[in-house]
């Protein structure tokens, strides 16, 4: 079955951290000091977040 991707870069980790747990009612499976990431079951999706990037993006992909 097919995931879905996302990657958003953010300004702030520990707090896009907070909010993101509290969203998705689970905490990430991977935290790093500029890395997080959600495995998620329902919807499958893959969502990563990280901090430092001199200017905010967002990436988005579907893989097998």
């Amino acid at each position: 079955m097919k995931r879905f991707h996302v990657h958003v870069h953010v300004g702030d980790l520990n707090s896009s951290v907070r909010f993101y747990s509290a969203l998705f009612g689970a905490e990430p499976s991977v935290l790093k000091t500029d890395y997080a990431k959600w495995m998620l079951d329902d919807p499958r999706v893959n969502f990563a977040i990280t901090s430092g990037a001199s200017s905010p993006r967002s990436t988005i992909s579907v893989s097998s």
